[in-house]
């Protein structure tokens, strides 16, 4: 396998599709799990960060493929909330509950209302490559991350399944909701993504 041929940890396709976008201008392979002939295993995400889990996926599978293998995972973060109420990774886990669509849209309005009724929000990436046993990359930062937007109280009327707090979502600049415009592109995480595989790259060939 060449050395710049990466196994992406996730069986989502969209989520897979996109990575390939991003790193489409890299002389990269991007391939997926199923395609080394190896069903995706069940991982206890039990880290606090979106780091943490990123880092346990990636381990995890490369403890059964032994090949260069990445991971990414998410959090979500409100700007004005103290560190210990942050949702991080359990967006949809609220006491120990799972919400559905509409309860994330009650409960998040409902922070949002607190807070006077808008604050600002983001969602935060975070990626592990793990090349073998003793060279592991890591990078949790703003250029992987979207971009910040502000959580408001009253929901948009539209709704978009399995994304619940899109109709919470305010683009700052133009105060609108994201689901009303017409160019709902976010921030575009692909060059933060890129210098992140051109790193590992240049380290590998020294």
């Amino acid at each position: 396998m060449s050395k710049n041929t990466f196994v992406f940890g996730t069986g989502n396709e969209g989520k897979l599709n996109s990575m390939r976008e991003r790193l489409s201008c890299l002389d990269i392979e991007i391939k997926s799990i199923k395609e080394c002939g190896v069903d995706i295993p069940e991982v206890d995400e039990s880290g606090d960060t979106p780091l943490e889990n990123a880092r346990i996926k990636a381990l995890a599978y490369y403890d059964i493929l032994k090949r260069p293998v990445f991971a990414c995972d998410s959090g979500f973060y409100i700007e004005s909330l103290p560190e210990a109420e942050q949702p991080g990774i359990h967006v949809r886990m609220v006491n120990g509950k799972r919400l559905n669509d509409d309860e994330m849209i009650a409960h998040y309005s409902l922070i949002a209302s607190k807070l006077g009724g808008k604050t600002n929000a983001q969602y935060k990436n975070a990626i592990c490559l793990v090349m073998n046993e003793n060279e592991i990359y890591e990078h949790f930062g703003d250029d992987i991350s979207g971009e910040v937007f502000m959580l408001v109280d009253k929901p948009c009327s539209k709704r978009t399944a399995g994304y619940p707090l899109d109709s919470l979502s305010v683009h700052i600049e133009s105060g609108e909701y994201y689901l009303n415009r017409k160019d709902d592109k976010r921030r575009n995480t692909a060059g933060g993504f890129q210098a992140f595989f051109r790193n590992v790259i240049g380290s590998v060939e020294k």
